[in-house]
């Protein structure tokens, strides 16, 4: 069940294998503490901060987005979030620049699995 899920999960970005093995094959907590991450502002930190040329803030916000989507196996944002981060800490503000739509999208991959969009695999899940 679990490779099933997790082949229905990763076009959203998500390593749901990676993820069990993270949260001790505890589904439930897993899933609570992903639903939290549709109330996390670092993305939209990160978009404010770069705007405004903040790149220290900018860096800041981009790490804890790195890390916050490492923690729960959202391994495209995680990967994204990595390549701006690293870029500013580096001084590359051009380059982070260039990555941030890439965030942009991995984070719209994974907020499209919110509640209400999640019950359809959850559906298609309990089907097979």
């Amino acid at each position: 069940m679990t490779a099933q899920l997790a082949d229905k999960l990763r076009p959203f970005g998500i390593d749901y294998v990676d993820a069990m093995d993270r949260f001790g094959d505890n589904a439930e907590l897993y899933e609570r503490l992903a639903l939290k991450y549709l109330d996390d502002g670092h993305l939209v930190a990160l978009q404010a901060a770069m705007e405004a040329k903040d790149y220290s803030e900018g860096y800041s916000q981009a790490h804890a987005l790195k890390g916050v989507a490492g923690n729960l196996s959202f391994k495209d944002l995680y990967e994204c979030a990595a390549l701006v981060s690293d870029a500013l800490y580096a001084g590359e503000y051009e380059a982070a620049a260039k990555h941030l739509p890439e965030v942009e999208r991995a984070h719209a991959l994974v907020i499209e699995l919110r509640p209400e969009n999640a019950r359809r695999v959850e559906q298609v899940d309990a089907a097979l």
